[in-house]
Protein backbone atom coordinates (compact mmCIF):
# COMPACT_ATOMS: atom_id res chain seq x y z
CA UNK A 1 0.00 0.00 0.00
CA UNK A 2 1.28 3.54 -0.86
CA UNK A 3 2.15 6.35 1.57
CA UNK A 4 -0.64 8.55 0.02
CA UNK A 5 -3.38 5.29 0.27
CA UNK A 6 -2.46 4.88 4.23
CA UNK A 7 -2.48 8.94 4.67
CA UNK A 8 -5.65 9.67 3.11
CA UNK A 9 -6.92 6.52 4.73
CA UNK A 10 -5.23 7.99 8.26
CA UNK A 11 -7.50 11.18 7.18
CA UNK A 12 -10.39 9.14 7.15
CA UNK A 13 -9.80 7.39 10.54
CA UNK A 14 -9.38 11.08 11.86
CA UNK A 15 -12.26 12.62 10.57
CA UNK A 16 -14.94 10.19 11.05
CA UNK A 17 -13.03 9.47 14.48
CA UNK A 18 -13.76 13.59 15.65
CA UNK A 19 -17.23 13.47 14.10
CA UNK A 20 -17.75 9.91 15.99
CA UNK A 21 -16.16 11.32 19.32
CA UNK A 22 -17.99 14.42 19.29
CA UNK A 23 -21.09 13.21 18.79
CA UNK A 24 -20.99 11.05 21.25
CA UNK A 25 -19.32 13.61 23.78
CA UNK A 26 -22.43 16.37 22.91
CA UNK A 27 -24.83 13.41 23.99
CA UNK A 28 -23.25 12.84 27.03
CA UNK A 29 -23.29 16.14 28.41
CA UNK A 30 -27.01 17.17 27.45
CA UNK A 31 -28.89 15.71 29.80
CA UNK A 32 -32.24 16.12 27.62
CA UNK A 33 -30.86 14.14 25.17
CA UNK A 34 -32.53 10.83 24.44
CA UNK A 35 -32.89 7.95 21.05
CA UNK A 36 -36.71 7.64 22.30
CA UNK A 37 -37.85 9.75 19.18
CA UNK A 38 -35.67 8.54 16.95
CA UNK A 39 -36.41 5.15 17.65
CA UNK A 40 -40.04 5.77 18.22
CA UNK A 41 -40.67 6.47 14.50
CA UNK A 42 -38.68 4.00 13.43
CA UNK A 43 -40.07 2.96 9.72
CA UNK A 44 -38.80 -0.64 9.55
CA UNK A 45 -38.53 -3.24 12.47
CA UNK A 46 -40.51 -0.44 14.59
CA UNK A 47 -41.64 -3.43 17.27
CA UNK A 48 -38.03 -4.21 17.98
CA UNK A 49 -36.94 -0.26 18.19
CA UNK A 50 -40.34 0.54 20.08
CA UNK A 51 -39.08 -1.79 22.46
CA UNK A 52 -35.33 -0.23 22.60
CA UNK A 53 -37.27 3.07 23.61
CA UNK A 54 -39.71 1.79 26.35
CA UNK A 55 -39.07 3.56 29.43
CA UNK A 56 -37.43 0.32 31.55
CA UNK A 57 -34.98 -0.01 28.48
CA UNK A 58 -34.42 3.57 27.43
CA UNK A 59 -31.67 4.58 29.90
CA UNK A 60 -29.30 1.65 28.91
CA UNK A 61 -30.27 2.30 25.18
CA UNK A 62 -29.14 5.64 25.52
CA UNK A 63 -26.03 5.15 27.89
CA UNK A 64 -24.58 2.43 24.85
CA UNK A 65 -25.46 4.73 22.39
CA UNK A 66 -23.43 7.94 23.81
CA UNK A 67 -20.63 6.05 24.85
CA UNK A 68 -20.36 3.80 21.75
CA UNK A 69 -20.30 7.14 19.64
CA UNK A 70 -17.41 8.58 22.08
CA UNK A 71 -15.49 4.95 22.32
CA UNK A 72 -15.38 4.25 19.10
CA UNK A 73 -14.74 7.75 17.69
CA UNK A 74 -11.70 7.78 20.49
CA UNK A 75 -10.17 4.39 18.95
CA UNK A 76 -9.95 5.82 15.59
CA UNK A 77 -8.29 9.00 16.86
CA UNK A 78 -5.91 7.09 18.72
CA UNK A 79 -5.54 4.36 16.23
CA UNK A 80 -6.14 1.87 19.03
CA UNK A 81 -8.50 -1.56 18.69
CA UNK A 82 -9.32 0.02 15.35
CA UNK A 83 -10.67 -3.34 13.75
CA UNK A 84 -12.63 -3.80 17.31
CA UNK A 85 -13.82 -0.33 16.82
CA UNK A 86 -14.75 -0.63 13.25
CA UNK A 87 -17.14 -3.54 14.19
CA UNK A 88 -18.88 -1.72 16.89
CA UNK A 89 -19.27 1.52 14.41
CA UNK A 90 -20.69 -0.59 11.92
CA UNK A 91 -23.33 -2.26 13.95
CA UNK A 92 -23.74 1.23 15.39
CA UNK A 93 -24.90 2.75 11.81
CA UNK A 94 -26.48 -0.48 10.92
CA UNK A 95 -29.11 0.17 14.02
CA UNK A 96 -29.19 4.23 12.99
CA UNK A 97 -30.04 2.89 8.89
CA UNK A 98 -32.53 0.39 9.92
CA UNK A 99 -35.03 3.34 11.64
CA UNK A 100 -34.86 5.50 8.73
CA UNK A 101 -35.50 2.72 5.81
CA UNK A 102 -38.67 2.92 4.41
CA UNK A 103 -37.84 0.62 1.68
CA UNK A 104 -36.72 1.95 -1.20
CA UNK A 105 -36.15 5.35 0.37
CA UNK A 106 -33.74 5.56 3.15
CA UNK A 107 -33.48 9.05 4.93
CA UNK A 108 -31.95 11.26 2.34
CA UNK A 109 -31.30 8.93 -0.77
CA UNK A 110 -32.90 5.37 -1.91
CA UNK A 111 -31.33 2.75 -0.12
CA UNK A 112 -27.99 4.26 0.69
CA UNK A 113 -27.58 7.11 2.97
CA UNK A 114 -24.71 8.28 5.02
CA UNK A 115 -25.14 5.68 7.83
CA UNK A 116 -24.40 3.39 4.39
CA UNK A 117 -21.60 5.09 3.52
CA UNK A 118 -20.05 4.86 7.21
CA UNK A 119 -20.80 1.24 7.37
CA UNK A 120 -18.97 0.95 4.25
CA UNK A 121 -15.81 3.16 5.55
CA UNK A 122 -15.49 0.93 9.17
CA UNK A 123 -15.24 -1.79 6.44
CA UNK A 124 -12.08 -0.16 4.69
CA UNK A 125 -10.60 0.27 8.06
CA UNK A 126 -11.84 -3.38 9.05
CA UNK A 127 -9.57 -5.28 6.09
CA UNK A 128 -6.92 -2.38 5.85
CA UNK A 129 -5.99 -2.70 9.79
CA UNK A 130 -5.99 1.07 9.45
CA UNK A 131 -4.85 1.46 13.34
CA UNK A 132 -1.46 0.64 12.06
CA UNK A 133 -1.19 3.71 9.92
CA UNK A 134 0.14 6.16 12.24
CA UNK A 135 -1.93 4.83 15.47
CA UNK A 136 -1.42 2.75 18.72
CA UNK A 137 -2.09 -0.31 16.65
CA UNK A 138 0.84 -0.66 15.18
CA UNK A 139 2.76 0.38 18.04
CA UNK A 140 0.81 -3.05 19.77
CA UNK A 141 1.37 -4.99 16.66
CA UNK A 142 4.90 -4.58 16.67
CA UNK A 143 5.64 -5.32 20.59
CA UNK A 144 3.16 -8.41 20.65
CA UNK A 145 5.75 -9.81 17.60
CA UNK A 146 8.36 -8.75 19.75
CA UNK A 147 7.72 -10.55 22.89
CA UNK A 148 6.79 -13.69 20.32
CA UNK A 149 10.45 -13.29 19.10
CA UNK A 150 11.90 -13.64 22.70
Amino acid sequence: MTRAVKLSILALRLAIGWLLFYAGISKIVNPEWSAAGYLENASSFPGLFGWFALPQNIGWVNFLNEWGLTLVGLALILGVAVRYASIGGGLLMLLYYFPVLEFPYAGHGIIVDDHLIYLLVFILFYVTRAGRFWGLDRYFTRHRANERSS
